[in-house]
């Protein structure tokens, strides 16, 4: 301290320092930064993830389709059953209901290719059902935007037959319900997460503004991060589920990093420093733990860009953008934000929860609930490590059996939607048809006699093998030499069952036949192959991405604490964190325990992506509290305090900025465990778990109790690694201050110092 005033260092203190100096300059520049960002973005135009980047035979029969030229039409079938054994497709009544149906699909002028089911033979077995099959005109990828009047044709037949089951179902209707509820789910998550937030940091603060500043900090970040996707998505495509992910990360990190900033100013005023030291002192400790918090999921989110898979990568990307923003900004605009504000930052305030608060809390502002937890774990802390160990490694042991799969129709959505009912009757009538392989065949000349009599094989082969009980249709493209066979495999929905029915075609028909002939390429794609190669390509990226994240988090605390011990205990909690995360996962969605509970039904597996994304996700999150908690016990052991004096002071002090921030996570995290796709309840119930353990059992029993045991070690760093570069920042010069309205309590307070 010099001439009264706190000297605080680091680039956080620094830029702190610097747009308080200068806070229009750095409102206008954050405000000309979000406005450019969005303007360049939507002028730019943003480009999406194509089909020929995904992984396996799925990407390669793709490109063969765009490489000949081909636009690939979007294939819909009307199922036609009768209601009961009474009619039979022969009977005059059936033959009426599919000639209107028909009528009525090529009336609407936006089909082509109508085939009778009495010409194509799609009739069942027991002839109650049959299919009625066409293409929609123009591209498959804007198919579902042109459908609802095929739709609405449909109906109108089914309403006149009401002795029949009338029912559409293909490429565009499925497109469309996905999009639909897909489309109403975000909107909900979306209309809700910011109430929600605002909503629990009005209680945190009790004050309007307070609570104000880091929902805009966070909506501004997310703005300026959509056009930033825009324009680095004609360098790395970006996807719609790459955008949902940026605003659930964006929300979670961006108010957040805003809060950890404002509790500590707010925290430094109260206890007498005048605003401006109280700046500084928040930008050089909160500031310093958000920028290494930051980096450090910065880092984690990268580890996506390693797995190979262009949805992978997008959302990588798009999280990483965001949290780099919401960094950026929480230490640059927000420092001038406050000093602007000055004491206009509690308007608005709520007497009954400031009232309610104070009563929660000690005379040096610390939790009274957390200093009772926390007085019982460093009172027996090898007990304390041992029951909390114990228990998160009993709820990750359901994660060894985890079995992952993109997720089908009537998975996805239950019973939810009329769709998949149809879904589920089509698959039983006509096994795999409402999903079929479809082998994508080119050679050097289609029409040779040898190409013909290997397609004609393969057709023959692959129903008198067992991978599918037909109709096996072949559609040629004589000029591009090109054609494409669809294969109703058996199995239907059941996804095992169809894998069997594909590894089938792929390891031993396509062999025999189409391998035969010299030159010629035949990718198998569709549904099930998607979901087999995108699950082979996930599970080969777990070892190189768990890698990168482990060891890169690992170096940046080890350089930003200066502690060995700091470095190995953050990485074993966190993925303590994230094991437990997966067995809560596998146990209420795949094996159904307890899935009533969140609304959700075990539905035998977890979606294909989530166990990487989580990891991913979870261990960069986790390292907020990490990084927020272990700075504050740092601080406080530099100013003078014993190891387990500035455990406690370090845990009871964050223990009210940590509950809040992972309040509005669970929160708003939790959001997406009400929405009617499985994948987004499993992704909300998982992200709202790991960051519910973190807060509570990591942060408030096992690292309190890990480091008590260790003590001293805690700050342990080999003479060998002390040529590292030291990145800390100078926590003793932050001291306590002594003022005279604070008196004998400060004096005593110093006293320990």
């Amino acid at each position: 301290m010099v001439n009264g005033v706190t000297r605080v260092r680091g680039v956080a203190a620094r830029a702190g320092g610097w747009s308080a100096r200068h806070r229009w300059a750095a409102v206008v520049i954050w405000v000309l930064f979000v406005v450019l960002a969005m303007g360049i973005g939507s002028a730019a135009g943003r480009i999406n993830v194509k089909d020929n980047q995904l992984p396996g035979e799925v990407g390669q029969a793709q490109t063969i389709i765009d490489d000949a030229g081909l636009e690939e039409p979007a294939g819909e079938t009307v199922f036609i059953q009768a209601r009961d054994g009474s009619v039979k497709a022969t009977d005059p009544e059936f033959r009426a209901a599919v000639d209107a149906v028909l009528k009525a699909v090529d009336a609407t002028g936006q089909v082509t290719k109508v085939t009778s089911p009495y010409t194509a033979k799609t009739i069942s077995k027991d002839g109650r059902s049959a299919l009625v099959q066409f293409d929609v005109r123009g591209e498959a990828d804007t198919a579902p935007d042109r459908i609802e009047p095929v739709l609405d044709a449909v109906k109108k037949v089914q309403g006149e037959h009401k002795g029949l089951r009338i029912e559409e179902i293909g490429a565009a209707s499925m497109g469309k319900t996905f999009k639909d509820a897909f489309g109403d789910d975000f909107k909900k998550a979306e209309y809700s997460a910011v109430p929600v937030a605002l909503g629990i940091l009005l209680i945190a603060f009790g004050a309007l503004v307070a609570a104000l500043l880091p929902v805009a900090l966070a909506l501004t970040a997310i703005i300026a991060t959509m056009g930033l996707m825009a324009i680095v998505s004609h360098v790395q495509a970006m996807s719609d589920t790459a955008n949902s992910v940026m605003l659930l990360v964006g929300l979670a990190v961006g108010v957040d990093y805003c809060l950890f900033y404002l509790r500590r100013e707010r925290e430094e005023r109260e206890a007498g420093h005048d605003a401006q030291t109280a700046l500084r002192i928040a930008a050089a400790t909160s500031g310093r733990a958000i920028i290494v918090s930051g980096v450090t999921v910065c880092v984690a989110m990268a580890g996506m860009l390693f797995t190979g898979l262009a949805d992978f990568e997008a959302m990588g990307l798009a999280s990483l953008m965001v949290v780099a923003v919401a960094m950026v900004g929480s230490v640059t605009v927000l420092p001038a934000l406050l000093s602007l504000l000055g004491e206009r930052v509690e308007k608005g305030r709520l007497p009954f929860l400031n009232r309610l608060k104070r009563g929660k809390r000690n005379s040096n502002g610390e939790s009274r609930v957390w200093r009772a937890v926390l007085g019982s774990v460093l009172r027996r802390p090898k007990a304390a490590l041992v029951l909390a160990a114990g228990a998160l490694i009993a709820i990750s042991l359901p994660a060894l059996g985890m079995h992952t799969q993109n997720l089908t129709l009537d998975q996805e959505f239950g019973d939810s939607l009329p769709i998949v009912g149809t879904y589920d009757r089509v698959n039983q009538t006509f096994p795999g048809g409402a999903s079929p392989a479809n082998v994508v065949i080119k050679a050097a000349d289609i029409n040779a006699p040898e190409v013909k009599q290997a397609i004609a094989d393969f057709r023959t082969q692959a129903v008198a093998r067992g991978a599918s009980d037909g109709p096996v249709k072949v559609t040629l493209h004589s000029a591009e030499n090109v054609a494409v066979v669809d294969v109703p495999l058996i199995g239907g929905s059941d996804q095992k069952k169809a894998e069997k029915s594909l590894d089938l075609l792929r390891d031993h028909v396509r062999p025999d036949t189409l391998g035969k002939v010299r030159g010629l390429d035949a990718p198998i794609t569709g549904q099930v192959a998607g979901s087999k190669d995108f699950n082979a390509k996930i599970v080969g990226a777990v070892t190189p991405v768990f890698a990168f994240v482990v060891v890169f988090a690992f170096l940046l605390m080890l350089l930003c604490f200066r502690s060995l011990t700091i470095a190995i205990t953050a990485i074993i909690l966190n993925l303590l964190s994230v094991g437990a995360a997966y067995g809560v996962l596998t146990a209420v969605f795949q094996h159904g325990w307890g899935a009533s509970l969140v609304g959700a039904e075990g539905v035998g597996a977890i979606v294909s992506w989530l166990p990487l994304f989580l990891f991913v996700i979870l261990f960069g999150l986790s390292m907020d509290y990490h990084v927020f908690v272990v700075s504050r016990i740092r601080e406080a052991r530099l100013q003078g305090r014993s190891t387990r004096d500035a455990i406690q002071h370090g845990v009871v002090t964050t223990a009210g900025v940590v509950t809040s921030a992972a309040v509005i996570m669970v929160a708003v995290f939790a959001i997406f465990g009400t929405l009617s796709m499985q994948s987004m309840k499993q992704m909300g119930v998982g992200l709202a778990t790991a960051v519910l353990i973190d807060a509570t059992v990591i942060r408030g029993v096992l690292l309190p109790a890990v480091m008590a045991l260790l003590g001293e070690r805690n700050w342990y760093l080999p003479k060998w690694l002390r040529w590292l570069p030291d990145l800390t920042h100078d926590e003793s010069s932050v001291a306590p201050p002594v003022t005279a309205h604070h008196g004998d309590e400060d004096r005593e307070r110093v006293a320990r110092v």
